[in-house]
């Protein structure tokens, strides 16, 4: 991924709290594909500190209140380099699950973030802050349920509670 130049030209004006919650502290300049660079360091955060639901709704109202401070200020309706989105719903779609469901939880998070499918679609066009947080969360809990439904019926007996096998 190469070094993103805007990078350069927006962090020495914008180290105001908003910036700093919105880009996760200038990560989102980084690179041409932000979203994916803020979801990767949200699965490496995960996969060391499993995450507590009270950080992850923190992160959900602070990412709400400072996307849409930063989106207001930037005059941009979802900017690209706010990333703090990408983190709670990365987040979101590995919480609870094992070790082992936290990649493919990332890939799928990724998948639906970016190909927007029905409800995620819907909840990016929420206004402000809600539409900028409300689709990843949507996505994450795609995720989080579809692993999760996975999980018990092939590797819980969850099929035998259905009388299939």
């Amino acid at each position: 991924m190469p070094l993103n130049t805007t990078y350069l030209r927006k962090l020495p004006g914008n180290k105001d709290l908003p910036w700093f919650i919105a880009t996760v502290g200038g990560l989102g300049f980084f690179t041409s594909m932000p979203g994916t660079l803020g979801s990767a360091a949200a699965f490496l955060v995960y996969a060391v500190w499993r995450v507590p639901v009270t950080v992850i709704m923190t992160v959900i109202a602070l990412g709400t209140w400072a996307s849409q401070a930063y989106s207001s200020r930037e005059g941009v309706s979802d900017p690209k380099e706010v990333v703090i989105d990408e983190v709670a719903g990365t987040w979101i779609s590995m919480y609870g699950l094992s070790q082992g469901y936290l990649l493919p939880a990332l890939f799928l998070f990724r998948v639906l973030d970016i190909l927007k499918p029905f409800p995620v679609n819907a909840a990016e066009k929420l206004p402000g802050g809600w539409g900028i947080m409300a689709d990843d969360i949507v996505a994450g809990i795609m995720v989080n349920v579809l692993l999760t439904a996975i999980k018990w019926l092939y590797f819980e007996g969850g099929f035998s509670f259905f009388n299939l096998f």
